[in-house]
């Protein structure tokens, strides 16, 4: 079977706990310092700095779980080789398994641990995965809040999980948000998900850094693929590195231009 056949339908982890979780990433481990997608040269030591981008010096809160851990890349995401070849300041809060409907069912929610970033970090610009988790997990979508009053949220959902982060990072940091998708995979709940934030886009003005409707990857080949991606929503050193960072690269430097 190619990655890109893998099936996430009905894909279940809520009988599964933490230790479970972390026996299963022990045992996966040797796997993964063999894809070559995780080679050597496409680490984050092996890159190279640019000292004229003109990301440099920007202060990014990065809030996710394991797609923004980088942990089927060896704990190196988009956002470390970001830092590395961008000069990007970054706060990267990112732990896998976790969700960002407030349920602690693999680890602390996006929720907790967003409340432990400092609030002095002085970030221009606040990113937060939308996490796969809630897909696996089986969270329910719920629908966004008449307003825009914290107090309406249902953070038991979806919707009004990512209406509370939106809330309390433009509260506390008094800065933009971007939230992104992964690229796509089989999973009908993530693509209401997507269309779920793309709504809550327009109602918060916030940006959206939309992999699964702007990459097309019926353009990237069977050979491609299997280098960029562990699985079809993880991806490896070298999805990071030569086709998710150059993608963000260009996203915030179009908006940081404005």
């Amino acid at each position: 079977m190619k990655i890109r056949d893998i099936d996430y339908q009905d894909f279940d982890v809520t009988k599964a706990t933490p230790e479970m979780v972390q026996q299963y990433m022990k045992m996966f481990g040797e796997m993964l310092m063999k894809m070559p997608g995780n080679a050597p040269e496409y680490a984050v030591a092996a890159a190279a700095e640019n000292p004229d981008s003109p990301l440099k010096g920007k202060r990014i809160i990065f809030l996710g779980s394991s797609v923004m851990a980088g942990t089927m890349a060896m704990n190196e995401s988009f956002c470390d080789y970001l830092q590395k070849e961008d000069g990007i300041i970054m706060y990267k809060e990112a732990l896998a398994g976790t969700s960002m409907v407030d349920k602690d069912q693999m680890g602390p929610s996006y929720i907790k641990r967003m409340r432990t970033i400092p609030a002095d970090f002085a970030p221009d610009l606040f990113v937060c995965q939308l996490s796969t988790n809630d897909f696996t997990q089986k969270m329910p979508l719920g629908r966004p809040a008449e307003g825009k009053d914290p107090a309406a949220f249902d953070i038991m959902t979806i919707a009004g999980a990512i209406e509370y982060i939106i809330a309390y990072a433009k509260q506390t940091w008094d800065c933009p948000v971007m939230f992104y998708t992964g690229t796509r995979f089989n999973g009908e709940l993530y693509q209401q998900m997507v269309d779920l934030l793309l709504e809550l886009k327009e109602k918060w003005n916030i940006e959206v850094a939309d992999l699964w409707n702007e990459i097309d990857l019926s353009t990237v080949d069977d050979a491609d693929y299997d280098l960029y991606m562990a699985d079809p929503i993880h991806p490896t050193k070298a999805g990071y590195r030569l086709w998710w960072a150059p993608f963000f690269r260009q996203k915030l430097t179009e908006f940081f231009a404005r």
